[in-house]
């Protein structure tokens, strides 16, 4: 291991360690200098805006699968609701074997808790990096407008905390990711991503003036992760993301996941952890993927509703078998189950599923309805 990434946390996260072994990925009119890009979207005077009459509210993120309570259409004018995200590192297993990664995560999950705001709210958020990190990091909103995301105001070192404001203009479910000065690949495909859902003031419709409502909400966070093996091809385990940084980079340069998870591990949401419904009860499934295609599937149902890039200004496709979104996207399918059992939800790149994790499961209860299903002759010997 080089002597570079065995500096000191604060050394490594402020861009002379990590940073300088790293390749930066921010292009901006031919310049690779993350750092010129980051200055560069530095925002040069402060908003005209008065906000101090706005309404604040304070909300309280819960783990994935689940959402924090918030209403479907908006109770009154624009809000400023204030969020907290604290940044995680930490060892987290990713199957049955015992397969580690030495994530970044935000709240300690992957992917991070799903926000709900609703257009022309005001997101205030404030980002911590606990003193006990290792790496800088920070946070880019796919939903906000100007400065990299919000990537360039809120670079936190190991210790510090910042705190960012950005209008929610647009509806629709939007990522955010981690992306310091030349490490973007390395955080997101090791977790640091998550979801933020902008509803339409007057909640979701079909597009044609006929509201859609539903009874619960889920949210799946697709992951890729790029586990380094030893020479007998075992995954290998290291004591810090910086000892795994130059072999874990030359396994994301193949574009091949070792694994690809929901919720952070293989079976994070089946089994005991499975998600669930009854009959007649309308789920909206949010899927987020930050860096990489899917193609979500529910297996026995559809996608009655689907924003497949997830924006709730467009007439949502409806009746799909499977939806596609691309990588870097939030989407959103809506539907309403019919029949009672389990349901198997599966990134329909089947390897990718079956081999590398990429399932989970619904458990639904109720009755049965023999007019949509029956068994008319059980299996026999012909």
């Amino acid at each position: 291991m080089t002597n570079t990434l065995q500096m000191t946390r604060r050394t490594m996260l402020t861009g002379a360690a990590v940073a300088g072994a790293l390749t930066p990925i921010l292009i901006v009119n031919g310049s690779a200098h993350a750092e010129e890009v980051m200055a560069a979207n530095a925002p040069r005077k402060a908003p005209a805006a008065d906000l101090t009459k706005l309404q604040r509210e304070k909300v309280e993120l819960v783990k994935p699968p689940f959402v924090h309570p918030h209403s479907q259409k908006a109770e009154g004018g624009p809000k400023i609701k204030e969020f907290t995200l604290t940044i995680q590192e930490k060892k987290m297993v990713l199957d049955k074997d015992g397969t580690e990664v030495n994530a970044m995560t935000f709240d300690g999950s992957v992917p991070g808790p799903l926000m709900v705001v609703h257009q022309d709210d005001y997101v205030e958020l404030t980002l911590i990096n606990p003193e006990t990190n290792t790496m800088q990091h920070n946070i880019d909103f796919h939903a906000a407008t100007g400065g990299l995301g919000g990537g360039a105001l809120t670079v936190v070192n190991p210790g510090e905390s910042t705190v960012l404001r950005f209008k929610a203009t647009k509806a629709g479910v939007f990522v955010y990711h981690c992306a310091p000065p030349g490490m973007v690949p390395w955080h997101v495909t090791s977790g640091m991503n998550g979801a933020i859902m902008v509803l339409p003031r007057e909640g979701l419709t079909d597009g044609h003036g006929k509201p859609l409502v539903y009874d619960k909400i889920y949210y799946v966070g697709e992951q890729d992760f790029y586990i380094p093996r030893d020479e007998n091809g075992k995954f290998k385990k290291y004591d810090s993301p910086g000892e795994a940084y130059e072999d874990t980079l030359a396994v994301m340069k193949t574009l091949t996941p070792t694994h690809v998870v929901f919720n952070g591990a293989v079976g994070a949401l089946t089994g005991e952890n499975a998600m669930a419904a009854k009959v007649g009860e309308t789920v909206l499934i949010v899927h987020s993927q930050a860096n990489r295609d899917t193609r979500p599937h529910l297996i026995g149902g559809h996608g009655e509703y689907v924003w497949a890039t997830g924006k709730f200004a467009n007439v949502p496709d409806i009746d799909q078998e499977t939806w596609f979104i691309p990588g870097g996207t939030a989407g959103a399918a809506l539907y309403t189950f019919a029949q009672p059992g389990i349901y198997a939800y599966v990134n329909h790149n089947l390897i990718e599923a079956f081999e590398l994790g990429a399932a989970a499961h619904f458990k639904v209860t109720g009755d049965w309805n023999d007019d949509l299903m029956t068994s008319v002759k059980s299996p026999s010997a012909s």
